[in-house]
């Protein structure tokens, strides 16, 4: 990322961060194949709207083309492409039906829907966006057709990039059918090496964020594949059954490695290599070749070149260990375990009408009805642009208020000048289908940043409007876009609504509960227990400490963060990252003969964690200092005494509310 100088406010430093991303060329080829291609055979065919609206469904498929394996893609694409469909089948039958005013109490309905399905997920926030979205285009949209065909030919447009992603690739490692997750373990080992290699340094813990988030998305790839299986009845191959036995290695070896990490110390360069060449093999086909040789210096290298042993044996195999998993269920639990894991694993306050829930859906309803409101009064004929606007300005889960605005505007603003320069240079009919075919190529590149993304978006967008016949002056849509901006700032401002307590403490409060679990399991589990239930307690609790990390940095770049009345969310996820890093190294240490605490000391550092979520957990604590648990050192047991310093570290910024 590119900073500003420190002295700027971070929510007036936002809006300038670019992230460093590679070139997705296979995901640019695809955009460009996309929305020009069947916008321009509407328009050569005599029938623009087809073209408009498959052009729409590519458009919309094509902010959910991310770099993943095809089956991620189909669950990012598949997902959000049905409720675009639904979306414009609704607003389709509103136009219908003759939207008047009562439109207005329709979009407010599902812009509820919308903002509380965010809390749920990324693919059902990105979902429940574009379902929004598709609603206020198909209600004010002027095009002929059923609702009905409409909607069929939005999803046709999704399904077209769809289609495309699944032949238009980038070139991928040996494998075969497995080998995006093949790529997706191998970057696990990656990740493992880079933070073998940044241990003791400055970069230490950025460098075991970025493997968190490597073992979580192969993790996600690999549960997908098997849950396909399920539901296609397919009993998982040889092939298949080797990868995951060669992730859970990996598993293991990253949970060795933390505790090596923990110890701090800067490791041999052997040591970090080691991982690439199990990274290597799983590209290549080829074996790993020589490792580091081992050593028993501490206990965390000891338990490190123990788990680096195991995934050699591993990788030795040629075959699954096993020759039959364990009992499958059917395909009925197989989709409802699918459908929990599209759009994220439920929790407690995530729901639709939980607390967050109900914040981010009244935002999202209130700014939506709002703009719907002005736009009838403006320009009742052509009223859509505005809330449409707001519809992808004021989703809570896409970055800080203010930086969101003042992007959009700048996006707006650019787009709209590069679509009338174009029409001054162009001429024919055509010419709308060549700007968004550059406009479809330029989309994935502009993740990178969100004035460049809303280029891309606009300059579609206006192709579509133009090809469907409305060819207003291009000062309507800044006006209706400097609106749009103007209402999102006010009411995304609205006390209750734009309370980070509310919106950033429930993600808090669920990343401690789950690293309550996690230390709970670690301190009272049976020596010699099964490690399965362990790793994945730990991949829950460093996942939500994620979503949490993620949350509080979006609410501190926030134009109003109200930091005198909340905790320092930062520096609380900070000290609960410390405290799983410690548990990790402590579980190693136990499983290799360290002093274990007795059941009273495990149970005292538990209730202390719990007493801490429960105290961020209520809004109305505002005010109250948490509780002050007894956090005495665990004797013999260094890593449990840096748990109890980690409490105190929370209780104390957590106490400012």
């Amino acid at each position: 990322m590119i900073r500003a100088p420190r002295a700027v406010p971070a929510w007036l430093a936002h809006p300038f961060r670019w992230q460093r991303l590679p070139v997705p060329w296979a995901a640019v080829a695809r955009g460009a194949l996309c929305a020009g291609p069947l916008l321009g055979a509407g328009i050569a065919t005599g029938h623009p709207a087809p073209g408009v609206l498959t052009g729409l469904g590519s458009m919309l498929a094509g902010v959910n083309d991310r770099p993943g394996t095809r089956r991620t893609g189909i669950v990012h694409i598949g997902l959000p492409a049905l409720a675009s469909a639904l979306g414009m089948l609704i607003g389709a039958s509103l136009q219908t039906a003759g939207a008047g005013w009562w439109v207005v109490p329709a979009l407010f309905a599902v812009g509820f829907v919308s903002g509380a399905g965010s809390v749920a997920g990324p693919v059902r926030s990105n979902a429940g966006m574009q379902m929004l979205a598709t609603t206020v285009l198909g209600a004010g949209m002027p095009l002929p057709g059923a609702p009905w065909a409409k909607a069929l030919y939005v999803l046709a447009g999704c399904l077209w990039l769809l289609l495309l992603r699944l032949v238009v690739r980038s070139p991928r490692p040996a494998g075969g059918a497995l080998s995006g997750e093949r790529a997706a373990v191998a970057t696990v080992f990656d990740a493992l090496s880079g933070a073998l290699a940044a241990a003791g340094g400055p970069g230490a813990e950025a460098a075991r964020r970025r493997l968190t988030a490597a073992l979580d998305r192969a993790d996600e790839a690999l549960r997908l594949r098997r849950l396909t299986g399920r539901l296609l009845r397919r009993p998982a191959s040889a092939q298949e059954r080797l990868l995951d036995e060669r992730f859970a290695a990996a598993t293991a070896l990253c949970e060795a490695s933390v505790a090596l990490l923990w110890e701090a110390r800067p490791l041999p360069a052997r040591v970090a290599e080691s991982p690439r060449r199990f990274a290597d093999a799983l590209r290549t086909g080829q074996p790993p070749g020589r490792l580091s040789a081992p050593e028993t210096s501490t206990p965390g290298r000891g338990a490190f070149d123990q788990a680096l042993l195991d995934a050699a044996v591993a990788f030795a195999r040629r075959e699954p260990s096993s020759a039959q998993g364990a009992a499958e269920p059917g395909p009925v639990s197989a989709l409802r375990e699918a459908l929990r894991a599209l759009g994220g694993r439920s929790r407690p306050g995530r729901g639709l009408f939980g607390p967050a829930g109900r914040d981010y859906g009244l935002r999202v309803a209130v700014c939506i009805a709002a703009s719907a409101t002005v736009a009838l009064l403006l320009r009742a004929d052509h009223w859509y642009w505005l809330p449409a606007t707001a519809t992808f300005l004021v989703k809570p889960d896409l970055g800080p208020l203010f930086s969101r605005t003042v992007n959009r505007f700048a996006g707006t603003l650019a787009g709209v000048l590069v679509f009338a320069g174009a029409g001054e240079l162009l001429t024919g009919s055509w010419w709308p289908a060549l700007v968004a075919g550059a406009g479809g190529a330029l989309l994935p590149f502009a993740t990178r940043h969100f004035a460049l993304q809303t280029v891309a978006i606009t300059l579609m967008v206006l192709s579509f409007v133009y090809a469907g016949g409305a060819r207003q002056a291009a000062t309507e849509r800044i006006v209706d876009t400097s609106i749009a901006c103007v209402i999102v700032l006010v009411v995304g401002h609205l006390p209750r609504l734009a309370d980070p307590r509310r919106r950033v403490g429930q993600r808090v409060t669920s990343a401690l509960r789950a690293t309550e679990r996690f230390l709970r399991h670690v301190l009272e589990a049976e020596p010699g227990a099964d490690t399965t239930e362990r790793r994945a307690l730990r991949r829950a609790a460093y996942r939500a400490l994620g979503e949490a990390r993620a949350a509080a940095e979006t609410a501190a770049a926030e134009l109003l963060a109200a930091r005198d009345r909340n905790p320092d969310w930062l520096t609380v996820v900070s000290a609960a990252e410390r405290i799983v890093d410690a548990a990790t190294a402590c579980a190693v240490r136990l499983d290799h003969g360290a002093h274990r605490p007795t059941l009273d000391e495990a149970e005292r550092l538990c209730r202390a964690l719990a007493a801490m979520a429960d105290a961020l957990e209520d809004p109305r604590r505002r005010g109250t200092p948490v509780p002050d648990p007894d956090l005495r050192p665990v004797p013999d047991c260094a890593t449990l005494t840096d748990v109890a310093a980690e409490l105190e570290r929370i209780r104390g910024y957590a106490g400012t509310g």
